[in-house]
């Protein structure tokens, strides 16, 4: 048998997976930020969907970093993801949006009014 990281032995994504390779919701991206719900039992979990839980009990991790943790592929993460939102052992949170950028114009302003002041 093959060995992976750390000793452990190679595993195929299919596998984790229960054979899917698309999750059940499509609203993962790599940094959509994931939290445990601290009540649901663990009890029936896969090891990686155990470990999802677990890490994500500590603080929210966004999608990427519970992949990195997990050393398996994001496509793979997600599926599992949905199905921790799924059975109701994570919620899942768009990071800080962006906000539009100024207007030229009130820069504008704003450079004259500094300038003004000087």
């Amino acid at each position: 048998m093959s060995t992976g990281r750390g000793g452990r032995g190679l595993v195929r994504p299919y596998v984790v997976t229960d054979g899917r390779s698309h999750p059940s919701r499509n609203t993962f991206d790599l940094v959509t930020l994931v939290s445990a719900m601290p009540d649901r039992p663990l009890a029936g979990l896969s090891q990686e969907r155990r470990r999802i839980v677990e890490l994500c009990l500590l603080g929210a991790l966004s999608v990427a970093e519970v992949a990195g943790h997990l050393h398996l592929p994001v496509s793979v993460t997600k599926v599992l993801l949905g199905d921790l939102v799924d059975s109701g052992h994570i919620i899942t949170r768009a990071a800080v949006p962006r906000t539009p950028l100024p207007e030229s114009q009130l820069l504008r302003e704003v450079l004259h009014g500094l300038r003004a002041r000087l």
